[in-house]
């Protein structure tokens, strides 16, 4: 980063500059098609090693109040062991089964999310583990999903702000 970076964590200030700025992040999401996929990947993955320690998730835990998570037979599996309930018993209680097989869990907040902490965190389902994804390869594949998420967790919407600033992209925020 060019300069000391203070986040913002407030979630409704993060909400509200996400309604502001709908157009200049589709405008972003179009300009960041012009680089080098590597290039951004690094970019992005540098910006996420930065920013994530300072935001805890815990104060925080927006995600498991307002994401849908999916999971697969193994992972459903191993959190009904976990909880010592039979699969057909742990699936009536928290899941929801589309027709292709995906399943999902059937409510928002998570279950399993209590004082902002993931009860079950030890058999989290692998999308809990990898949310937000910043530091996977590809960035340039999630931007719609990055940005369906910018608003609502506060390390998206900083690194993606970091990230404006980083790659001189006009109508990004002033340095603070």
């Amino acid at each position: 980063m060019k300069t000391p970076f203070e986040p913002q964590t407030d979630l409704k200030a993060i909400s509200d500059f996400a309604n502001q700025h709908q157009a200049e992040n589709d405008r972003f999401s179009a300009f960041l098609k012009e680089y080098n996929d590597e290039a951004i990947d690094a970019k992005v993955q540098e910006l996420d090693a930065l920013i994530s320690p300072t935001i805890s998730c815990t104060d925080c835990g927006n995600c498991c109040k307002s994401l849908m998570v999916c999971l697969n037979e193994e992972e459903a599996n191993n959190l009904s062991t976990h909880l010592k309930m039979d699969r057909p018993s742990f699936d009536q209680q928290y899941l929801e089964k589309g027709s292709n097989g995906m399943m999902i869990m059937n409510q928002m907040p998570c279950h399993f999310l209590q004082d902002n902490k993931c009860t079950v965190y030890e058999y989290r389902f692998e999308g809990c583990k990898e949310f937000p994804a910043l530091h996977l390869p590809h960035f340039k594949r999630r931007v719609f999903t990055t940005f369906m998420h910018y608003d609502r967790c506060p390390i998206i919407f900083n690194v993606v702000e970091q990230l404006k600033i980083e790659m001189n992209f006009e109508g990004s925020l002033p340095n603070q």
